[in-house]
C-alpha cells in the first residue's frame, strides 16, 4: 500500500477508503471479464474524482475497492457516482449477458460498505495523540482515564 501523503494548497492528507458493492439480490453475475472491465470503470471514474484505485478484486457477487480519496470529497456522493456509472458502463457492455440476471436495468444493491483504512490502530493514534503537548496535558489525561466514573 502506499504510504505517501498527498498534498493541496492547505492540507496534507492520506485517505483511503475500503469499499465493498454487492450486486443486486446477490446474482453471481461477474466474471471475470466483467470484473477486469468494471476495473477500468472505477479507474476512469476515481481519476475524474481526483482519486485513485489502489486495489480492485471481485468475486461473481461483489466486487472490493481500496482507494485513496481528496479529502474534499462527500463520501457518498462519491460513492453512488461509482455506482451510477459503473453500473451504466457494464449494462450497456454486457447487456446480453445481464439480461440473463435482471429484466430491469439492475445492477448494483442499493447498500455498500466503507471502512477507513490506515496504517495505525485506532489505539496507535490514541496514544500519539494523547502524547502530544506538554507533560501536564499528558498527566491530566492519563488521570482522567484512571478516573473512575461517577
Amino acid at each position: 500500500m502506499q504510504d505517501a501523503h498527498s498534498s493541496s494548497s492547505h492540507a496534507v492528507y492520506s485517505i483511503k477508503l475500503h469499499i465493498v458493492f454487492v450486486t443486486k439480490y446477490r446474482r453471481k453475475t461477474l466474471t471475470p471479464e466483467l470484473l477486469g472491465y468494471l476495473r477500468g470503470a472505477f479507474v476512469d471514474c476515481l481519476a475524474a474524482w481526483r482519486c485513485h484505485l489502489i486495489e480492485f478484486g471481485g468475486e461473481s457477487d461483489h466486487v472490493h475497492l481500496l482507494i485513496d480519496i481528496h479529502p474534499a470529497l462527500n463520501i457518498s456522493v462519491l460513492i453512488n457516482n461509482l455506482k451510477t456509472a459503473s453500473a451504466r458502463r457494464a449494462r450497456a457492455r454486457f447487456a446480453q449477458h445481464l439480461s440473463a440476471f435482471y429484466s430491469k436495468p439492475l445492477f448494483w444493491h442499493r447498500a455498500y460498505y466503507v471502512g477507513s483504512v490506515g496504517g495505525a490502530t485506532l489505539e496507535t493514534v490514541r496514544a500519539y495523540v494523547d502524547a502530544r503537548g506538554t507533560v501536564e496535558h499528558a498527566r491530566k489525561s492519563e488521570a482522567k482515564r484512571r478516573k473512575p466514573p461517577a
